[in-house]
């Protein structure tokens, strides 16, 4: 890891009418749009759900590094975040996010150790822990080839 602070950038183009381009540096671009639930056609990235997917794509990362520096052997991780937006003090605002995750583990895996590692990831998430809502962690962990 590169010393801190970290800089980011994004760019948004759009017109009038019609989807945003967002872009950042060397990356693809994606189009958005606002959702269903602003009058939006609903079938486009929106800065709802790309919010909502960072924090599940951030609680991924930080797992991957956590499980690897614990050295804890797992096959999958399966991430589903669940933002509320509410009204609160006449500011539209994201209040709760319930992160559901689904971890398939080897047999030999500890799956106590892989709870708390789950635990962890969800407290250290650097996204998580920009956010002025609730966070609640929903585990739950599979042994591959069990039934």
């Amino acid at each position: 890891m590169q010393n801190l602070p970290h800089h980011y950038k994004a760019t948004a183009q759009g017109l009038l009418e019609g989807s945003i381009e967002i872009s950042g540096s060397q990356l693809e671009s994606i189009k958005t749009a606002a959702p269903a639930e602003f009058g939006g056609p609903g079938d486009q990235w929106s800065p709802e759900t790309l919010f909502v997917a960072a924090i599940a794509d951030c609680f991924i990362l930080t797992f991957r590094a956590i499980s690897r520096a614990s050295k804890l052997p797992w096959i999958s991780l399966s991430c589903e975040v669940e933002g509320t937006l509410e009204r609160v003090d006449h500011v539209t605002q994201f209040t709760d996010y319930v992160v559901r995750a689904a971890l398939v583990i080897a047999p030999d895996a500890d799956q106590s150790r892989a709870e708390q590692l789950l635990e962890k990831a969800e407290k250290g998430c650097l996204i998580s822990n920009s956010l002025s809502g609730t966070t609640r962690l929903e585990a739950s962990i599979s042994v591959v080839g069990s039934e």
